[in-house]
């Protein structure tokens, strides 16, 4: 029982320390617009999940801390439709707001932050670190 609740309580901690996001661009992968309409296995053979911090060059970014990141544009054409395009990936600067949006004279773009793994798509794959330690705690009072 014990080697049981120190498995949960590294594991929490380990995941608190990166952070692993999706990355892509819907102009090369279109399931990058939507993920939610595939099924989980799908999303998890073709949606590149990378871990954030192993993407810095050394020195790059010191002492930031890294989140994921969704870019929705709605690119603005003159000759012919719109066309919306999706990028998801890695971000170090934060905003004050979770989501925001902008709205410039080509395209429109809203652009949101999250910290959990994987959470800049919308399927919900596990139990958070902070709710599996939340639970752990519960528990052993």
């Amino acid at each position: 029982m014990f080697l049981m609740w120190m498995l949960v309580f590294v594991t929490a901690f380990v995941g608190c320390t990166a952070i692993q996001c999706y990355e892509c661009n819907s102009a090369n992968n279109s399931m990058c617009l939507n993920p939610t309409i595939y099924d989980v296995e799908s999303v998890q053979k073709y949606l590149r999940s990378t871990h954030c911090e192993k993407t810095m060059l050394p020195g790059q970014h010191a002492g930031s801390k890294m989140f994921c990141r969704k870019i929705t544009q709605t690119i603005l054409h003159k000759d012919h439709d719109a066309e919306v395009r999706v990028t998801r990936g890695c971000g170090w600067v934060k905003h004050h707001r979770d989501c925001y949006k902008a709205d410039n004279e080509d395209h429109l773009e809203t652009v949101c932050q999250c910290f959990s793994d994987h959470c800049n798509s919308a399927i919900v794959h596990a139990a958070t670190s902070g709710a599996i330690l939340v639970t752990a705690i519960r528990f052993l009072v």
